[in-house]
């Protein structure tokens, strides 16, 4: 059967079984609604934090940035997986004792103030609606490609999808059907690196492979070096990154994920402070399995696509890279006429999206309007390089449509995670406790639906319109989170002195800094700025680090100069940290 067929037929069937989930645990209360009734198990949950965690931007993503960055690329490795322990750690089991059913619902008691809860919700929607865009940017770079469907389309189908199971069974719903996600990504993701594993090293487990030889005796890693170094790329194995800035950008996607509220709410689903902890382990080790595996998918997908496509005859090249070049995801220029890519530094296209025109070059190859480097070019968008992998390495067709499921599992999975957080954010934080406090359960429940629906509208028009990389975008969400809620949270539990006053200046500072530094710099506004223009020698994606701090430096100065909180408040502050004693999750 066709690639297309076997896409077809796999995306059929797991997207009939998500279907199948969502109509079997539909939610009847906002209870099941919010927090799945508080029933699931530490393991079920463990698997649906996992592939809640693991966005497209783990899958599709983040071994393409390896692949590129080499060795700066370990930050989002260090930074995404260190900040899961950190999250394990310090605050699930702490939130959990807390028996509340989101992040804002916890500020707004812990800092007794409903300008605090307000304050939250904002940042909840910011940071979640940043972090969607990169889902949507993924399900509409897998439609595309797979299933040969315009990339308006591919996000349209993933919108009606995600929005059927978050309607239906909001948390409860939702919870099943990324257990089931979970199985379909991690699957995906491994059987490819098997394959490519032994294909090119003769070890079926990747991690050691990477670290193997090819069938010269040479070491891998010393032949990616080679091949960099003749293109007149630095060595795969260096790094350029400053060691500020790698310190900054880890720092910041820890600090990021503890702040996560689509992540820390799944810990108000277990029944026992103990199963948070035990779910928390879970899912460290199933996240484990496809982080560990993402740099060996990296040094495979690089060395084939230098080996597949340098100096290659574009009548010669694979259909593989005529296939990704019909969705703009990959681009030749020749610029000396010689019928022949050749990827070398210095490309002026390298790192731009192209800009395609009408006609077609002598090679048949698509026309770009923005290249104009004396060298020939090639551009290759770093999300496809996972997708495009089994393909470079000649993998069976239904290998290749199993990624393409994969990819689709882990956007939509983390993006229902990112809507029910909107949802909640508004029809309980803002509407249940703060505008009509008297509304009814049925009510509340169709003000989330509602919620959902306008949420998924908004996250589709980034989806079509992207800003940028799939994993750069959602580093910002990082950097978002972590300039506001990491050190409300961190404080709120650990500093029984820190006050409403403290709380809320200090996320207020903290967002706006990060929004202005990420609209500057990436976004080109308020004049706009080079790499020589960061502040402190820190990029956009580890800016958090220093917003957070400054957050944490109001917070802290505020608190001290103003009234210490209410008794009770500190008397409540001091009873969470006590492990046991912990109902479930409801509403106070």
């Amino acid at each position: 059967m066709s690639v297309q067929v076997w896409t077809w037929l796999l995306v059929g069937i797991t997207f009939a079984l998500y279907f199948g989930i969502a109509i079997w645990a539909r939610a009847g209360s906002t209870k099941e609604f919010y927090v799945a009734g508080g029933s699931v198990s530490p393991l079920a949950n463990g698997m649906a934090t996992a592939a809640d965690w693991m966005s497209a931007a783990s899958f599709i993503s983040m071994a393409g940035i390896i692949s590129f960055a080499g060795y700066d690329g370990s930050v989002y490795l260090m930074g995404w997986t260190g900040g899961y322990v950190l999250l394990a750690l310090l605050l699930a089991p702490y939130l959990r004792k807390f028996g509340k059913f989101t992040v804002p619902d916890f500020i707004g008691d812990r800092y007794y103030s409903n300008t605090a809860r307000t304050v939250a919700v904002i940042c909840a929607l910011i940071v979640s609606f940043t972090y969607v865009a990169g889902q949507m940017r993924g399900v509409g770079i897998v439609f595309s490609q797979f299933l040969q469907v315009d990339i308006i389309y591919g996000v349209i189908i993933g919108m009606t999808v995600v929005l059927s199971f978050a309607l239906l069974g909001g948390m409860k719903g939702i919870t099943y059907t990324q257990v089931a996600q979970y199985c379909v990504l991690i699957f995906a993701f491994m059987v490819p690196a098997f394959f490519i594993s032994i294909q090119m090293t003769g070890n079926i487990i990747p991690q050691i492979g990477m670290g193997g030889t090819v069938e010269d005796g040479t070491f891998l890693l010393d032949k990616l070096d080679s091949l960099h170094t003749q293109l007149g790329f630095k060595e795969y194995t260096s790094g350029t990154k400053s060691t500020w800035d790698v310190f900054a950008i880890t720092l910041a996607l820890m600090t990021g994920t503890a702040g996560l509220p689509h992540v820390i709410v799944r810990f108000f689903t277990v029944p026992k402070v103990k199963d948070a902890r035990k779910s928390a382990g879970y899912a460290l080790f199933l996240i484990a399995i496809l982080y560990t595996t993402a740099p060996a998918i990296a040094v495979f997908s690089r060395t084939n696509l230098i080996e597949t496509v340098s100096n290659t005859k574009y009548e010669e090249i694979p259909q593989w890279f005529k296939n990704w070049e019909d969705t703009g995801l990959i681009a030749w220029s020749d610029k000396n006429g010689d019928g022949k890519i050749q990827y070398v530094a210095g490309s002026s296209i390298e790192g731009k999206k192209p800009i395609y025109t009408d006609a077609r070059g002598l090679n048949g190859e698509r026309t770009i309007s923005n290249a104009n480097s004396e060298t020939n070019e090639l551009y290759v968008d770093r999300d496809i390089m996972v997708l495009a992998n089994p393909e470079i390495a000649n993998l069976p067709n239904w290998v290749i449509a199993l990624v393409a499921a994969g990819g689709l599992a882990a956007a939509l999975s983390t993006a229902a995670g990112l809507l029910l957080v909107i949802s909640t954010s508004i029809s309980h934080d803002l509407i249940k406790k703060q505008l009509k406090p008297n509304i009814s359960d049925k009510k509340e429940l169709l003000a989330a639906r509602i919620s959902i629906f306008v949420a998924i509208l908004i996250a589709g028009y980034f989806g079509i319109n992207p800003p940028g990389f799939v994993a750069a975008v959602v580093a910002l969400a990082f950097g978002l989170a972590a300039a506001s809620f990491f050190p409300a949270i961190i404080l709120g539990i650990f500093d029984k002195r820190m006050n409403s006053q403290g709380a809320i200046s200090g996320m207020v500072v903290g967002i706006l800094l990060m929004l202005f530094y990420m609209m500057k710099f990436k976004l080109d506004m308020f004049g706009g700025g080079t790499k020589a223009d960061w502040w402190f020698g820190t990029s956009p994606e580890g800016f958090g680090t220093i917003a957070m701090c400054v957050n944490v430096v109001i917070s802290l100065v505020v608190s001290r100069l103003t009234a210490a909180p209410p008794q009770q408040v500190q008397e409540m502050v001091e009873n969470i940290r006590i492990p046991s004693g912990a109902g479930e999750a409801h509403n106070h």
